[in-house]
């Protein structure tokens, strides 16, 4: 049996309503790339929208729409935005404010409560309780989670699975709670995707290219697909690109060089369009140890990429439906994800992705925290049908 996450019921909400959206920047990343998304689809349907930025800068500025008012509290960092971000409450007073990450999230919740006012607050979970600090940083953040969280009108997780965490981790009532996937962009993502890179190994007659995108940090696992992908190359001449930039990038090049892989890898650092990338790929590989909703897998299926990915909490195999759409693997098990990636190479056929998009769409996850922001919510889940 596959289940899928049941979205909240859509109530008929009036348009005008003032929405603030409150995350740190606009710096790159899957977070902050879907407030962006939303933003603008709020502001469409007639929402009077603020991006509220604890510092607005990050390459994502030109994506955000010019119906969007951007408010800059001007802080280098989340903590000291929390007497600015109440001012801006108790000054503008949104009907509903949306926050993200959860450092921004804890903010958002104390900054509500010292601004005495009614609007109504939804705190956007992006990670599994898994991507947490070590020892006592952890623990604290852990803490402060679990006592604020309940003050918020509802929190919203990206997959089922970490909706689940929250209740029974963080001992959230399943009534706060709901599952709504991240939305893509299908149409924008297929005109970007249209901007090929100028990359000497995707031209015509070239070997197969296995294309993975992420930061170049510990979560996303590169060492264990580049041990994976030297056992690769004992069977097939094919050739990997990591698009990304990181704290692990002198380690991965070093890893490169031990491995023999010089030549057969190539870390091209972070691309602020890596659509064309997908769709140029012959095969796109998520390794990461933990995600919350890996934007980028659901983004490589648009653009037509076979996938395969670790089987990670949290996301993937709910993406993948349990392995329909793409090869899922066990974290960190290299032979296991060479073997994947050998036989996606060698398999012909790409399952119809575009018919799993559906459930990606733009205007469904907008519907989704439309109801998050103006009405109750709760876990459900229902059989694909």
């Amino acid at each position: 049996m596959h289940w899928m996450v049941a979205y909240p019921m859509l109530a008929k909400h009036a348009t005008n309503n003032h929405i603030a959206i409150f995350i740190p920047s606009l710096h790159g990343g899957g977070a902050e790339r879907v407030m962006v998304t939303l933003a603008n689809g709020f502001a469409a349907r007639g929402h009077r929208v603020d991006l509220v930025l604890s510092r607005a800068e990050g390459p994502y500025l030109t994506e955000v729409a010019t119906n969007v008012r951007i408010i800059d509290l001007d802080r280098k960092r989340v903590l000291i935005s929390l007497l600015p971000l109440a001012r801006y409450l108790r000054r503008e007073r949104p009907d509903a404010m949306l926050s993200a990450l959860n450092h921004a999230n804890v903010i958002a919740i104390i900054a509500r409560k010292l601004s005495r006012v009614s609007t109504r607050l939804v705190v956007s979970e992006r990670n599994s309780l898994a991507n947490r600090p070590a020892g006592m940083t952890g623990w604290i953040l852990r803490a402060t989670m679990k006592k604020l969280y309940p003050h918020a009108d509802a929190v919203v997780a990206v997959s089922q699975a970490m909706a689940k965490e929250l209740v029974t981790e963080l001992g959230l009532p399943p009534t706060k709670v709901a599952a709504i996937p991240n939305p893509v962009d299908v149409p924008t993502l297929h005109s970007l995707a249209q901007e090929r890179p100028n990359h000497q190994w995707l031209g015509a007659g070239q070997p197969p290219v296995v294309l993975s995108v992420g930061r170049l940090e510990p979560q996303k696992d590169y060492q264990t697909l580049l041990t994976a992908f030297a056992k690769l190359q004992s069977t097939s001449e094919a050739r990997l690109i990591i698009l990304g930039e990181g704290s692990q990038r002198e380690e991965l090049e070093q890893l490169v060089a031990q491995l023999g892989l010089t030549g057969a890898v190539d870390l091209v650092g972070f691309k602020e369009n890596p659509f064309g990338w997908m769709a140029a790929c012959d095969l796109f590989v998520l390794s990461s140890r933990f995600e919350g909703f890996p934007n980028v897998l659901v983004q490589a299926m648009a653009c037509g990429a076979k996938v395969v990915s670790t089987d990670c909490p949290t996301g993937p195999n709910e993406i993948l439906e349990g392995g329909l759409w793409g090869r899922l693997v066990a974290v960190g098990d290299a032979d296991a994800l060479a073997e994947a990636m050998a036989q996606a190479l060698d398999d012909p056929n790409i399952p119809d992705v575009q018919k799993r998009m559906e459930a990606f769409r733009s205007d469904v996850a907008v519907s989704a925290y439309e109801s998050a922001l103006y009405s109750e919510i709760s876990i459900q889940i229902i059989p694909k049908i």
